[in-house]
């Protein structure tokens, strides 16, 4: 008599073992609120997760290192509060509280560099400007140049959207 192994059954409530992640870049850009809708709601309807990035640009004041001190802490308490409010619209939106990533350097190295690092990463979702100077430097830089180096697909949140848009594609 063969023994069989046991299968396992999986509830609709219980999320994969890897679930996807889908990691958003915070600034202050008007279209960052848009990204969170789109990236919130796909982890809600896939049993994924969200995650935020927060990128400070580095201080160049070695010769007055106090106010670089100064600066430096000013700029984290900006980056936290920002983080922390964008926390709780992801909280009401997928139902999770996100993972929250802090790094200090050029946004686009510093997001690929997480992307490698992190291997539960799966998505990068960033949303795009409407302004007549193009969908923003990281966009730009991602969509081009950079787009091979990326080990995860992209997704782009267009700046005219509505949340109503949102919610329908998403």
């Amino acid at each position: 008599m063969a023994e069989t192994e046991p299968t396992e059954t999986k509830s609709a409530e219980t999320p994969p073992a890897q679930a996807r992640v889908f990691l958003v870049v915070v600034d202050d850009s008007p279209e960052l609120k848009l990204a969170i809708r789109y990236a919130c709601l796909r982890a809600k309807k896939t049993g994924g997760r969200v995650a935020m990035l927060h990128v400070t640009a580095p201080e160049d004041m070695q010769e007055w290192i106090g106010v670089s001190r100064l600066i430096k802490e000013e700029s984290r308490q900006q980056a936290e509060a920002l983080m922390q409010k964008m926390a709780a619209e992801v909280q009401k939106l997928s139902g999770n509280m996100p993972v929250l990533y802090f790094r200090e350097g050029d946004r686009r190295d510093e997001v690929m560099k997480l992307i490698d690092e992190e291997p539960s990463i799966s998505i990068l979702v960033l949303g795009a400007s409407t302004g007549p100077k193009g969908p923003g430097p990281l966009v730009q830089a991602l969509t081009s140049k950079y787009v091979g180096k990326l080990r995860v697909p992209m997704t782009i949140v267009p700046g005219q959207l509505t949340n109503d848009d949102i919610d329908h594609i998403a």
